[in-house]
């Protein structure tokens, strides 16, 4: 199996460059926009939609052959994912372009690249680190993003082909349990509190609702100025949850590796349908519906087999009501046994951190997916000697003398 990486590299273009790379982006945008303005919008297919609009895009916007068959399959691929979220396709924007390998070429030897623009090709100037080295050297790459970050700087987002190590068959798991209050607790009791992002996320929140009143009733010098306070704030807290996602992903791929271990992590689809369903508060609700847990788990999936470890995705019912000890369910709402972040079992007596339990749980039930083997998950009863002796006699008398047992 291949796994796609993409090595974001800068660009070191000339003045003169610069402004071809931006007039290339811009016709792009513009073709993008006019392929959608002028299709079916429930056209998903791109060789329909090429068939339709190809020499008119490539002749109006000056466009070589294969940026046109691009712009193409960009409306395609977009029109698929706003299918998929029920939403419509809003428009392009002059940020990027997509490259396959006759619109761009990489050089090794003098760490350039040759660019197609509407005015011809240029040959730019890459500007790579160590990483970016290490990964591309003996690369021949065929596809790639011309991209204008919000810095005003132009990177090229090159995808690679990579064929990771054979995951290695374990007997051991490491679980992660999701959550809002600790955005995650392994079953090797690692933790990272979800206070100090819970009130970066109520900081931002506060400050933009305060900049959008103003924005909309102040003075005109206080209204243009919320506006470019906002504009430099957007993104920020975002930047920072995947900041802080790609950390603890991190961790958690190198302690699996540590342990020569696999990776046991909740499977949270559809959580905020099924939350969004009860009555809650704005606070929460906002809360909620920005907690990042499917991001976590992707830069789990996207690291993990780089190294050989496997992820074992998890359904996440009743892994917060077992007992990870005795494996009693307690699922009887209202009368669980959890208290807060406190899990305590009525069957064995068991104690602890209600997370690291959930984690535990996990732990067990991605093991049972691993293994071959039996699942071994039952609840222990424990029964006296001489209630199983007495059974035992008891079955034995039906069935050498059935007259006895009456």
């Amino acid at each position: 199996m291949k796994q796609v990486l993409t090595i974001v590299v800068k660009l070191q273009p000339s003045p003169e460059q610069v402004a071809k790379l931006e007039a290339t982006l811009q016709a792009f945008a513009d073709a993008c926009n006019y392929v959608n303005e002028h299709t079916y919008p429930k056209l998903t297919n791109k060789i329909a939609i090429q068939s339709l609009t190809y020499q008119t895009i490539k002749s109006q916007f000056n466009l070589v052959a294969n940026m046109a068959v691009r712009a193409c399959a960009r409306v395609a691929a977009n029109r698929k994912v706003a299918k998929q979220k029920g939403k419509p396709v809003k428009g392009f924007i002059p940020s990027s372009m997509d490259c396959d390998k006759d619109l761009f070429r990489f050089r090794e030897h003098d760490w350039t690249v040759s660019l197609a623009t509407v005015q011809g090709r240029e040959r730019v100037e890459l500007k790579p680190g160590n990483y970016q080295r290490g990964k591309l050297k003996g690369r021949k790459p065929t596809s790639a993003q011309i991209c204008k970050h919000r810095d005003g700087q132009f990177y090229l987002h090159v995808q690679i082909k990579d064929t990771p190590p054979d995951q290695k068959n374990t007997d051991k798991v490491i679980g992660v349990d999701l959550g809002r209050r600790d955005i995650a607790v392994t079953s090797e009791d690692e933790r990272w509190d979800g206070l100090h992002i819970q009130s970066v996320r109520d900081k931002f929140s506060r400050v933009r609702a305060s900049l959008q009143k103003k924005a909309s009733k102040g003075t005109r010098t206080t209204r243009r100025r919320c506006r470019v306070v906002l504009k430099r704030l957007s993104g920020r807290e975002r930047r920072y949850q995947q900041w802080l996602n790609h950390n603890i992903s991190k961790l958690v791929v190198k302690r699996a590796v540590e342990l020569s271990a696999s990776i046991a992590i909740e499977d949270l689809t559809g959580i905020r349908e099924r939350t969004n369903e009860q009555p809650r508060s704005k606070t929460e609700r906002r809360r909620s519906n920005s907690w990042a847990f499917y991001q976590l788990r992707m830069f789990i999936e996207y690291k993990a087999p780089s190294v050989g470890v496997q992820v074992i995705p998890v359904p996440p019912a009743y892994t917060s009501q077992i007992c990870n000890k005795c494996l009693h369910i307690h699922p009887v709402k209202g009368k669980s046994y959890r208290s807060g972040k406190t899990f305590k079992c009525g069957h064995c007596g068991w104690h602890g951190d209600a997370d690291f339990n959930g984690a535990n749980n996990i732990a067990l039930v991605g093991l049972s997916i691993n293994q071959p083997r039996g699942t071994g998950l039952s609840c222990k009863l424990s029964r006296t000697v001489e209630y199983v002796q007495l059974s035992l006699f008891d079955d034995f008398r039906a069935t050498e003398n059935p007259d006895l047992s009456s």
